[in-house]
């Protein structure tokens, strides 16, 4: 009996020892379960990275920003509204039209006369030639002409937005118009009455003013004012109020209080200015 209980302690300690040996040292089990519920480090998500509102991106354009639009050929960084053109038509004296009592065409000199001092002036071409060479795209000119006559070529035409092509001598041709931007019309409603011939010419035949567009666009316009009309593309309304900002600042022509109402409505809505945060 006595044999018995000591073999039978002996299993017991030796129990003991083994289930010692594979216990988890103190402290593990809460290890464990600390290390279950930690959560894994984030990764920046795409939205983290992207160029936050507000700042520009490589383009120098806000994300999801329009860009502004680019001048037709012969334009320049002014046409595009920006403060320069609000502070432009500050400048303008506003005020009512003056009777068109004495208004004729001819009043405005030789139709595209070459005898002018404005760009193009003394060129040796008439004007209506120097606006088509300048616009019109994959431009060929008729040959003998000295380089003047545009024979065809393709318009980005502004006031539709649509592409129309010139082939000298054809329909299509003729339904490419060369416009006055401020009609003659209404410059001479606005202070062009009291001009002298010269100025007059000048004024009649300055790129500044004129832009080679679709025929029956122009026939809607007539001698309407930013009040009266707009171009039926959208997309070019900016540029078409800066030019006519543009054009009444540098030759001293009033605006009427509707037409600046107009025009300050179109600059507001220029790309640069929609863009701005």
């Amino acid at each position: 009996m006595k044999k018995f209980l000591i073999a039978l302690s002996a299993v017991f300690v030796l129990a003991l020892a083994i289930a010692a040996k594979d216990a988890p040292p103190p402290g593990a089990e809460r290890e464990v379960q600390t290390t279950a519920v930690k959560a894994p480090a984030t990764q920046p998500t795409a939205t983290e990275t992207e160029t936050p509102a507000g700042e520009t991106s490589e383009s120098g354009v806000a994300p999801g920003a329009t860009q502004p639009p680019t001048p037709l050929p012969g334009t320049s960084a002014s046409e595009v509204a920006d403060d320069g053109a609000f502070a432009l038509l500050a400048g303008l004296e506003v005020k009512g039209k003056a009777p068109r009592t004495g208004y004729e065409r001819e009043a405005f000199g030789q139709r595209w006369s070459d005898d002018v001092t404005v760009e193009f002036g003394h060129n040796g071409c008439d004007t209506r030639n120097d606006i088509l060479r300048r616009d019109l795209r994959e431009l060929e000119v008729r040959p003998g002409t000295h380089g003047c006559v545009a024979q065809t070529g393709f318009l980005d035409e502004p006031y539709t937005g649509q592409v129309r092509r010139f082939d000298r001598g054809t329909d299509e041709a003729s339904r490419i118009h060369i416009d006055h931007v401020v009609a003659l019309a209404n410059a001479w409603e606005t202070g062009a009455q009291f001009w002298d011939g010269d100025t007059r010419r000048n004024f009649a035949n300055d790129p500044r003013n004129l832009l080679a567009v679709d025929g029956p666009a122009n026939q809607s316009k007539g001698a309407g004012d930013a009040a009266t009309w707009q171009p039926p593309n959208k997309a070019f309304r900016c540029d078409y109020a800066s030019r006519q900002v543009e054009v009444k600042a540098a030759y001293g022509l009033w605006v009427t209080p509707a037409e600046k109402a107009a025009l300050e409505r179109e600059l507001g809505r220029c790309p640069s200015r929609a863009a701005a945060p």
